[in-house]
């Protein structure tokens, strides 16, 4: 049966529009629970219907009618439906919809309450600024008189939507690209808000402890006017004096540990504002930090992420439910609509769904977007194949082994364990035999990985440029740090979770700003987050963490603002081996980002034996002849 392009178009059918515009009692309410006027018009084929045209089109009883010259799908419920509407509109006075309501009508489309479709939307007044959003369509703010420098056109822009979306107490997270200048725009936001005629109006920043020094540094330069002070350490404020402090502070500096931690005390104080940084860190909503991070008293609410999404969708519902309390449903109910069938099913029209209703809420640019920044260079990266070793391919089967005899007979969370561990030694062994050895035997010519980086760092040496080096494991990067030294003989970094803040800044120093250290060797998560080094014109990642985007954070320690070269990042696989295999899964995780899927590792400690068996064991060319 052939049917005409029409046939499946929500316009040419019966549907509803909806009429949008600030509230006549629009002082009733705040953020989502802010008051509009609304009112509905019936439409065919996307034109309005008066009530003379509706009666004559009631009166056809034909499934399939031309009206202005398009042909529209006439079905008989609709048509009790809309007569329906017609008969009470007259007698219903115009009212009023809370915000939350209206953005549910208006971005998913569902049936209205005239149980009709909702096909298109009219909005006036601010409202009409929070649908379009995306387009960046509200009102440009000018800079507040203090801010010590200066934003970039789409900076600018930012800060705008942050004072649109806390003059409407709307939760906003600012969700821009790794190193376009998130704190930037927050910090400006600040300035403008800090009114001494209203009195002290504190903000409190939440954030991971590796970021609380880069807060103190940045506001001290662009915004000396704010009062910063930082609730950390031994020697903290508690009782009456925190809140004193807090009282006669613009900003309140503290880690999401110490939210957990001093409960008791956050929660006797009210804040104007709740900032959460790396708002990744409440993902998981069964966390007690997270709870008490959701805890927290605030007449605002704003988050900044440059991975709103790591793995999985319950993440983005956490964050949303922190911002916008009850906007997305309860957990349960949003794992039913959205989780299970984007995650499962792999279902687009939800995720098309669910990208359109946080859509006024996120505001995300990328910095490979040209039309947002045109002054960052190119980001070119490459996979970097290298082979096992004999003695690596040897310890790699006798680990693939001991892996499924373990397996075989084990279920539930200790087979998961088993699994997990198996995975985490097939990774060492495919660095050097000596990570997974711990006998301290010389590294020698024993790694692919660590003789094919040799040569390479050989290479940006003789151009004279500087490289990162990313690997998740400390104890490799204590294993390259005097093994690179020795072989390449330059001066080499390594920073590690154990690093304190005094060694982590000497260290940012020494590489920024002289050539003698040109090699910066980083654990993933230690250095992934927080610092600048755009001395470097090359990454290498020596191993590769299975997420995405904790591998592209630590890649944007490189290519961010102040970068004016080319940054080439380099991805270390072993040939042959679970390394290879997964790599195809990891980048069909990196391409659906924006539908979200769970974890590898998850993935992997849950198919079948045989299907597993598949992924880890040694494929044909892993060795070097």
């Amino acid at each position: 049966v052939l049917v005409p392009d029409f046939w499946h178009q929500k316009k040419n059918r019966l549907g509803m529009r909806l009429e949008l515009k600030s509230s006549s009692a629009s002082g009733k309410g705040t953020g989502l629970e802010a008051l509009l006027d609304y009112d509905w018009q019936v439409l065919a084929g996307g034109q309005e219907l008066t009530l003379e045209e509706f009666r004559a089109l009631v009166e056809l009883r034909m499934p399939l009618l031309k009206i202005r010259g398009a042909w529209v799908e006439i079905r008989e419920q609709e048509i009790e439906n809309a007569l329906v509407f017609f008969q009470g509109r007259d007698k219903a006075p115009r009212r009023a919809m809370p915000v939350r309501e209206a953005l549910h009508a208006a971005l998913e489309g569902d049936l209205s309450e005239t149980g009709l479709p909702v096909v298109d939307v009219r909005a006036e007044g601010w409202i009409r600024h929070l649908l379009s959003a995306s387009a960046l369509e509200f009102p440009r703010v000018e800079i507040p008189e203090g801010f010590k420098g200066e934003l970039r056109p789409y900076q600018h822009k930012g800060f705008s939507w942050l004072c649109f979306m806390r003059e409407k107490n709307l939760g906003a997270c600012l969700a821009d690209d790794m190193g376009l200048g998130k704190t930037v725009q927050m910090i400006t936001h600040f300035l403008r808000e800090k009114n001494p005629a209203a009195g002290r109006r504190t903000v409190l920043i939440v954030c991971p402890m590796s970021i609380v020094r880069n807060w103190e540094k940045e506001i001290a330069r662009f915004a000396p006017a704010l009062g910063v002070a930082v609730h950390h350490g031994a020697d903290r404020l508690t009782g009456a004096e925190f809140g004193k402090r807090a009282s006669a502070s613009d900003i309140v500096i503290t880690t999401y540990g110490l939210v957990l931690r001093d409960q008791d005390l956050f929660s006797r104080l009210e804040w104007d504002l709740v900032v959460l940084d790396e708002a990744q860190n409440i993902k998981n909503d069964e966390a007690r930090q997270t709870r008490a991070v959701k805890a927290l008293r605030a007449k605002s609410r704003m988050a900044l992420t440059g991975t709103p999404l790591e793995n999985r969708l319950s993440e983005l519902w956490s964050i949303m439910d922190f911002l916008n309390p009850g906007y997305l449903g309860l957990a349960a109910e949003f794992r039913t609509r959205f989780e299970l069938p984007i995650e499962n099913r792999r279902d687009a029209k939800k995720a098309d769904t669910l990208k359109r209703l946080i859509g006024p809420f996120f505001l995300r640019r990328l910095k490979t977007d040209k039309s947002i920044i045109q002054d960052l260079p190119e980001k070119m990266e490459m996979k970097v194949y290298c082979n096992l070793t004999r003695e690596q391919a040897t310890l790699y089967a006798a680990a693939v082994q001991e892996m499924f005899a373990k397996a075989q007979n084990a279920s539930g969370i200790q087979r998961k364990g088993i699994i997990l561990a198996g995975l985490m030694k097939l990774k060492q062994v495919c660095n050097h035999p000596a990570q997974i050895l711990r006998d301290k035997s010389a590294l020698g010519e024993r790694s692919g990985k660590l003789n094919r980086l040799r040569d390479m760092l050989e290479e940006v040496l003789a151009e004279g440029d500087k490289a990162l080096v990313f690997t998740q494991f400390a104890e490799m990067g204590a294993l390259l740090k005097p093994e690179l030294e020795e072989k390449l003989r330059r001066r080499v970094l390594f920073l590690h979770g154990g690093s304190d803040a005094a060694e982590r800044e000497e260290m940012i120093g020494l590489f920024q700003e002289t050539q003698d250290y040109p090699i910066f060797i980083l654990s993933t998560r230690a250095g992934g987050l927080g610092i600048n080094l755009t001395a470097a014109s090359h990454v290498f990642h020596y191993d590769r963490w299975w997420n995405p985007a904790v591998e592209n954070q630590a890649t944007d320690r490189a290519f961010r603002i102040g970068q004016t070269r080319n940054v080439q990042v380099h991805k270390f696989i072993a040939a042959g081996t679970l390394e290879e295999k997964i790599d195809d899964l990891l980048e069909r995780k990196a391409a659906l980002a924006d539908k979200i899927m769970g974890g590898l590792e998850e993935f992997l400690t849950e198919i079948p034996i045989e299907e597993l068996k598949e992924i880890v064991e040694l494929g044909g060319g892993a060795v070097a002849e």
